[in-house]
C-alpha cells in the first residue's frame, strides 16, 4: 500500500469508528430506555392484576359465604379444575413457555391465589364447623324441652334422628 493513502485510509476507519460508536451510544441508550419502559409496563401489569385478582377472591369469598351446599362447593371446584388446565393450555403457547416473564408472573399469580384459595377453605370448614356446633346446641334444648332429658351424643349429630322424637 503506498504510504500516501496510509493517512487518507488510517482517517476514513477513524470516522468509521466514531460514527459506530455513535450508533452504538445510541443503540444502548434506546434499549436502556426500553427496559425501563418495560419494567414500567410489567410493574403495571403486576398492580392491574394483583387488583384484579383482589376482586376475584373478594367475590369469590362473598359466594363461598353464601355456600352451604356441596353442590354449590362441587361447581367452584370445577370451575377452578377449568381455569387450571385454561393455564397449562396457554404455556403450551409461544412467548409463554416456562421460564419466560410471562410464565414467571402466571406462576406467581397462580401460587397466590392456590394460598388464597387454601385460606378460604380453611375459614369455610370453621364455618361448617360452627354450623353444625350451633345445630348441636339447638337439638340438645329441643330435645331437652319435649323430653325433658339430655339428649345422647348420636341424636344431637344425627339430623335424621331429630325427627324421631
Amino acid at each position: 500500500m503506498a504510504p500516501k493513502y496510509t493517512s487518507e485510509i488510517l482517517e476514513h476507519l477513524e470516522k468509521q469508528n466514531d460514527l459506530l460508536m455513535d450508533a452504538y451510544r445510541s443503540m444502548s441508550h434506546e434499549l436502556h430506555k426500553l427496559q425501563v419502559e418495560e419494567e414500567m409496563l410489567m410493574h403495571k401489569f403486576y398492580e392491574f392484576t394483583k387488583q384484579a385478582e383482589h376482586q376475584n377472591i373478594e367475590d369469590a369469598n362473598e359466594e363461598l359465604k353464601s355456600v352451604t351446599k356441596a353442590s354449590a362447593m362441587d361447581e367452584i371446584k370445577k370451575r377452578m379444575e377449568i381455569d387450571v388446565d385454561e393455564n397449562l393450555d396457554n404455556r403450551k403457547k409461544p412467548g409463554c413457555e416456562k421460564g419466560t416473564g410471562v410464565d414467571g408472573s402466571r406462576t406467581n399469580m397462580t401460587n397466590s391465589l392456590t394460598k388464597k384459595f387454601k385460606g378460604l377453605m380453611i375459614d369455610f370448614q370453621a364455618l361448617r364447623q360452627k354450623i353444625q356446633d350451633e345445630y348441636r346446641k339447638v337439638v340438645e334444648r329441643r330435645v331437652m324441652t319435649v323430653t325433658g332429658t339430655r339428649p345422647d351424643e348420636e341424636l344431637s349429630l344425627n339430623p335424621a334422628l331429630e325427627f324421631e322424637l
